[in-house]
């Protein structure tokens, strides 16, 4: 079995740690949950630990916060943000994080609101039931997209900070753009 990296180390904790912030109080629907997946595919040497960290940390805080139907949802959602942050491995820019945190925050509206859709008793199971569905959910969207700027922010901005200071330690720094 090999060692736990430096680097493998502080992502985890990182991972963990961010998660964490779900299970206090806090505005609704600003968490770092497709943040933590995004950062997570765009640092995580091993793709494995990239998919199971998020996932972990987001388990361990909903064992406290409560299961819910909507969770694989969710989850899945955070699968997809990991695979975007796949693509920004090679060159990490500002203004990639910013695309790739607004690409998340819609795809967690549209798969998440389709669960709501598809398990809960809340709209009829039509297209018009769909429709009214997503259209009740917009308010919460800017709440979302907020968040994931917010703490994709604080993720990247914070990683960069620290590889600058730890060097070879964390982070290949030479793959981070400055555009």
């Amino acid at each position: 079995m090999s060692k736990l990296s430096v680097k493998t180390a502080t992502l985890v904790i990182i991972i963990l740690a961010i998660g964490a912030y779900r299970l206090f109080p806090h505005p609704f629907n600003v968490t770092p949950v497709m943040a933590m997946g995004l950062f997570a595919g765009t640092y995580f040497d091993r793709k494995w630990l990239g998919f199971a960290i998020p996932l972990l940390s987001m388990f361990l805080a909903d064992i406290f916060l409560g299961f819910h139907n909507t969770m694989l949802f969710v989850y899945s959602a955070i699968l997809i943000a990991v695979s975007i942050g796949f693509l920004l491995r090679k060159s990490v820019s500002p203004l990639k994080v910013i695309g790739a945190s607004v690409a998340g925050s819609i795809i967690f509206f549209v798969i998440t609101n389709f669960g709501v859709w598809a398990v809960s008793d809340y709209y009829p199971k039509t297209w018009e039931g769909l429709v009214t569905c997503y259209t009740m959910a917009i308010p919460f969207f800017q709440r979302t997209l907020l968040g994931d700027l917010f703490f994709n922010g604080v993720l990247f901005i914070s990683y960069w900070y620290f590889a600058k200071s730890f060097g070879h330690y964390i982070i290949d720094i030479s793959r981070v753009s400055q555009r």
